[in-house]
């Protein structure tokens, strides 16, 4: 083919494509859906990243699906938005799903599992592993769609007014942990409380509670949560992995063009990767930063974590004798962590633990 024919041809291509793009643009609807967050609008992360999405979401579909997104508190309390979806009083929300353990505890699954799957090993099981399948079918039940939309990874364990050097320190303790870590501490004598993230740092710094865990150091700081506890301590074992879902009112979603669908779904996907790589970049500048400002940072004595790796064991096996549904998928989510173990072990574990140790050796 000659030269000046293929150029006369692509730009005939490139035409035809132009004329397409507005014609596909004029063809489609214009929807508009209404989300709200679990969290306040200073998690620049967490909402921020919802607010990321919802922006990419309009450039795809070149300004026709557009999703207001608006902080907790804005339609209906934070802790209501799983309502509010089922119900239809908004089409979305992005939230936690351990939060609503309460209708089912197999909600637990879809942020993550105490002393379980870290974020990627999480991610592999809900998208390669046959946990999405498994998750999309509970969530079908409450007429909705579970989609993931960004992960914390690993928590901090929280922060408390006074040490916690053996079990005993735990009695009596009030709070603020939900889901089935919640479940777990109570075993060990402690009160667990439920409270939306914008009412952590008043009920600290009232004395309604003597402890709180919310996820990490960026946004702890932004809470303010170093100003009413001094004690940070670490790691936070229930939430090896806290994927973060966006929740979709089915039959919302249902009405959507094929092409909005796919619009989200490669939205929430792309945000899925960036959440848990902007924690990592920000979590250890903001680290240095609180412990420079004298927070005391402390592990969890080994005793401590055992304690609650037992009770872990009973409150899992508990609920799995109570739910057939929570049985079938903590057996196969049980089979996957098992495999997933035996990899990181021997691959990331081994290279991780020398870097760090050699890392250390310098300073």
């Amino acid at each position: 083919m000659k030269r000046r024919d293929f150029l006369a041809k692509g730009g005939a291509g490139a035409a035809l494509g132009a004329m397409v793009a507005p014609a596909f643009a004029q063809s489609a609807p214009t929807v508009k859906w209404r989300l709200q967050t679990s969290w306040p609008k200073s998690l620049d992360t967490t909402h921020g990243g919802v607010e990321a999405m919802a922006k990419r979401i309009l450039g795809l579909t070149e300004g026709k699906f557009e999703i207001s997104v608006m902080a907790a508190g804005e339609i209906v309390p934070g802790n209501q938005v799983f309502d509010a979806v089922e119900k239809g009083t908004i089409e979305a929300t992005h939230t936690l799903s351990a939060f609503y353990i309460g209708k089912n505890p197999a909600f637990a699954f879809d942020s993550g599992i105490p002393f379980g799957l870290n974020a990627r090993q999480q991610q592999a099981w809900i998208n390669w592993g046959g946990g999405g399948e498994l998750l999309r079918d509970v969530f079908k039940q409450y007429g909705m769609m579970n989609i993931p939309c960004g992960n914390t990874g690993v928590q901090m364990g929280g922060w408390y007014r006074k040490e916690i050097k053996t079990v005993a320190d735990l009695k009596g303790l009030k709070m603020r942990i939900g889901g089935i870590g919640g479940t777990i501490l109570a075993k060990l004598g402690v009160t667990p409380q439920q409270l939306p993230p914008g009412d952590i740092y008043p009920s600290l710094e009232k004395g309604t509670i003597d402890a709180a865990e919310f996820i990490g150091p960026h946004d702890d700081e932004k809470l303010g949560l170093n100003k009413v506890a001094k004690f940070y301590y670490y790691p936070g074992w229930w939430e090896g992995s806290a994927q973060n879902v966006m929740l979709v009112n089915l039959k919302a979603w249902n009405a959507l063009p094929k092409s909005f669908q796919e619009a989200l779904i490669c939205a929430a996907r792309e945000q899925d990767v960036m959440m848990t790589a902007d924690y990592d970049a920000k979590n250890p500048v903001a680290l240095k930063r609180l412990v420079g400002q004298g927070v005391q940072l402390r592990a969890f004595p080994k005793p401590v974590l055992d304690a609650a790796y037992k009770a872990t064991q009973e409150v899992m096996d508990d609920l799995a004798a109570k739910s057939p549904e929570f049985k079938t998928i903590y057996e196969h989510w049980q089979k996957f962590r098992d495999e997933q173990n035996l990899w990181f072990r021997v691959a990331e574990y081994s290279l991780d633990s020398y870097r760090y140790s050699v890392s250390a050796a310098k300073k």
